[in-house]
C-alpha cells in the first residue's frame, strides 16, 4: 500500500462503525467512511469534541451538523508548501482528498527529475490538489473538469499555493468531449492524470459509468502523449475495480506501446489513534516512462 504519511496539518486521527475522525488544521471533523467496518472497543472521548459532524439521511445524502460556532466557512491546510482551501460541504466532502498526497509527491519527482518542458493533462480534475502539486513541480498543466463551481475552487487553490502565475489553463467541459476534440487538434502531453467518478453526467448531461468508459478514454489519451510521455496517473474509488484491473488496463493500452513501467496499489492513510493500522482509500495505478 501507498501511504501518504507526510501530512503535518492533516491527520487522521481515528476511524470505525463508519466513520472517521480527522483533525484539519486546528478543526476536527467527523465524516462517514464505509471502509471503516470494525467497531470501537471502547468508548473514545475524542469523537465527542468534533467540531462539525456529518450526518447521512436516510433518504439519501445528508447534513452537516455543526458543533463549534466557531468554525470559520473555509479555512486552509498545508502540505509541503502547497495551501488548500478546506470548506465542508455536501456529500461529506471538503474539497480535498489528503490521500492523495502520496501521489502528488510520485509525479513531483518525475517532473523535477526529467529537466525538460512537461505538459500535463489533468482530467476530472475536481479542486485542483495534482494540478497545484505539478505547477509548483514546474509543468504546464490543463486542468479539465465538468464543474464550473470545481474549477474556481481550483483557481482559489493554485493562488493560495502561490503558483496562480504558472502555465496553466482551466477548462469547464466534458471530459471525453475534450479529449475527442484535442486528438482532432493533435495536441501532444508529456503526462496524464485522471480521477475519473464511479457514474456521473458532464455538463450537458453526458453519462458516464466508469466500468464502460474508464479504457476508451485510457485509449484516447494515449493518442495525445509524446513521443517520450513521463507518467500517467489512474485514480480509483469504486470498490467494483480493483488493482489489478487498473494494471490490466494501462499495461494494454499504454505499456504495450512505450515499455515503461505499470504498478497498482492501495493507497491510504495511516491511523495516529490504532499505531500500525492503516485506514484503505482507493486505488492508484501509475505508468512511468523508464529512462
Amino acid at each position: 500500500m501507498w501511504l501518504s504519511d507526510g501530512w503535518k496539518d492533516y491527520r487522521l486521527l481515528d476511524a470505525a462503525d463508519g466513520e472517521k475522525l480527522e483533525y484539519w488544521r486546528n478543526y476536527l471533523l467527523r465524516r462517514p467512511d464505509p471502509q471503516a467496518i470494525w467497531s470501537r472497543r471502547a468508548p473514545e472521548p475524542l469523537w465527542n469534541k468534533a467540531d462539525a459532524v456529518y450526518h447521512r439521511s436516510s433518504s439519501g445524502g445528508g447534513s452537516w451538523q455543526f458543533l463549534n460556532k466557531k468554525l470559520p466557512e473555509r479555512w486552509f491546510v498545508e502540505y509541503k508548501g502547497l495551501v488548500f482551501n478546506i470548506k465542508p460541504m455536501g456529500f461529506k466532502h471538503t474539497g480535498l482528498f489528503p490521500e492523495q498526497a502520496v501521489n502528488w509527491d510520485w509525479f513531483s519527482g518525475l517532473i523535477k527529475k526529467a529537466k525538460r518542458p512537461v505538459r500535463v493533462l489533468n482530467l476530472f480534475a475536481y479542486t485542483g490538489g495534482a494540478t497545484v502539486a505539478a505547477l509548483a513541480a514546474g509543468a504546464e498543466v490543463v486542468h479539465v473538469d465538468a464543474s464550473k463551481g470545481m474549477v474556481s475552487w481550483a483557481k482559489e487553490n493554485a493562488a493560495s499555493s502561490g503558483v496562480a502565475d504558472r502555465p496553466v489553463r482551466y477548462i469547464v467541459d466534458d471530459v471525453k468531449k475534450f479529449v475527442a476534440r484535442e486528438i482532432r487538434r493533435k495536441r501532444v502531453y508529456d503526462a496524464v492524470i485522471m480521477d475519473p467518478p464511479s457514474y456521473g453526467r458532464g455538463p450537458s448531461g453526458e453519462l458516464w459509468k466508469i466500468e464502460d468508459e474508464l479504457y476508451p478514454l485510457v485509449a484516447d489519451c494515449v493518442k495525445l502523449l509524446s513521443d517520450k510521455p513521463l507518467f500517467f496517473l489512474i485514480n480509483a474509488y469504486t470498490t467494483g475495480l480493483s488493482a489489478t484491473i487498473l494494471k490490466n488496463t494501462l499495461e494494454l493500452a499504454l505499456a504495450s506501446e512505450f515499455g515503461g513501467s505499470v504498478a497498482a496499489d492501495e493507497i491510504g492513510l495511516p491511523m495516529e489513534k490504532k499505531p500500525g493500522m492503516v485506514l484503505p482509500c482507493g486505488i492508484s495505478c501509475r505508468w512511468q516512462y523508464d529512462v
